[in-house]
């Protein structure tokens, strides 16, 4: 995805060996923010990260296979919840780099989950709403000491309005499915609708995110 080579095996969702290990983005501070170490010196694109790490990031409540606390740069609102198959979001806090973000994720995950289940989040009828105004004050209030005791700026987004997010899905699977081009390299059958990162097909849910890198030939066929 990146250096644009022809490679048999790829990583971190598209990427070949060498650019996994150089390039800031494939880093393990992607997935886990608090594990930033741009002040020790060590950042593999101090640049990058400059535009991508050092601007305001949020940190959510949004409801997708269940309530489930995350972090995504301000920007990447609601693309970031549209991705996740979100059926219901709600920020609670800003902060201006994703450091201090990734601090206060790990001090929510203590009282709620920072996971989505994909199989449970693409059977719609599992995923009932959720009082996120009630969910969010009361994490508020029980984590309040601790984000003081972080000492770091930050913004309480208390007068922010829950998201709502439909998708077009005409039938949602029953039983889930997993396609995998690897094994299947031709996959035909009938688009049933998209949700997150996924097609759902008659035939099975196919993710599109895995699929980075790849060349691959669309045809709709009637």
């Amino acid at each position: 995805m990146h250096c644009k080579r022809l490679i048999k095996k790829s990583y971190n969702q598209g990427y070949c060996f060498p650019c996994s290990q150089t390039l800031a983005q494939c880093d393990f501070c992607i997935l886990k923010p608090e594990t930033c170490h741009y002040h020790l010196g060590t950042c593999r694109e101090p640049e990058w990260a400059q535009t991508h790490c050092f601007i305001p990031h949020i940190v959510y409540l949004a409801n997708t296979s269940g309530l489930k606390v995350g972090v995504t740069r301000e920007t990447q609102i609601p693309t970031r919840w549209i991705d996740q198959g979100a059926v219901q979001a709600l920020p609670m806090v800003r902060v201006q780099t994703r450091y201090h973000a990734g601090l206060i994720e790990v001090i929510f995950k203590k009282w709620v989950a920072d996971k989505t289940d994909w199989r449970k989040m693409l059977k719609t009828e599992t995923v009932k709403n959720i009082d996120l105004f009630l969910q969010r004050q009361e994490l508020l209030n029980q984590v309040r000491v601790n984000l003081e005791n972080l000492k770091i700026p930050l913004e309480i987004l208390e007068n922010q309005n829950t998201t709502t997010l439909q998708y077009p899905v005409l039938e949602y699977p029953q039983k889930i499915t997993a396609l995998n081009v690897e094994k299947t390299p031709e996959i035909t059958g009938i688009l049933l609708g998209i949700k997150g990162q996924y097609l759902i097909l008659d035939i099975g849910v196919l993710n599109i995110r895995n699929l980075g890198g790849y060349l691959c030939d669309f045809q709709i066929l009637t």
